[in-house]
């Protein structure tokens, strides 16, 4: 699933260990881009935590994220883990419009524009 958003804040990032070894996780909280502004957080683990560490505020991104919700005690925990975040390309300068351009100017004088 593919989420189109800007980052709205970047939360200090978790680390630990396992029985499997060192692991980081990086939340981000990111606006999605609709009528409401619903916000989301979505978490970056391993490699993609410190590509996530590096975004600012009001950056827009498209992030490739998996939903998964899981049972602990009876009861259920959602995650959305961001896999693939890619930055928006930030936008152009506008084109100059016709009223944008300065007016040439004429000097005072005979005009002589006759081809012979």
């Amino acid at each position: 699933m593919k989420v189109e958003a800007t980052v709205y804040k970047v939360l200090a990032p978790v680390r630990g260990t396992s029985a499997r070894g060192e692991w980081t996780k990086q939340e981000v909280i990111f606006e999605q881009a609709d009528d409401f502004k619903r916000k989301v957080c979505i978490s970056f683990w391993g490699d993609k935590a410190a590509e996530a560490a590096a975004l600012r505020e009001g950056e827009k991104c498209e992030i490739s994220v998996n939903v998964e919700s899981r049972e602990y005690n009876g009861r259920w925990y959602t995650e959305v883990r961001g896999w693939q975040l890619t930055k928006a390309a930030p936008a152009e300068a506008p084109m100059p419009t016709f009223e944008d351009a300065p007016m040439p100017t004429f000097e005072e004088g005979p005009i002589d524009d006759m081809p012979f």
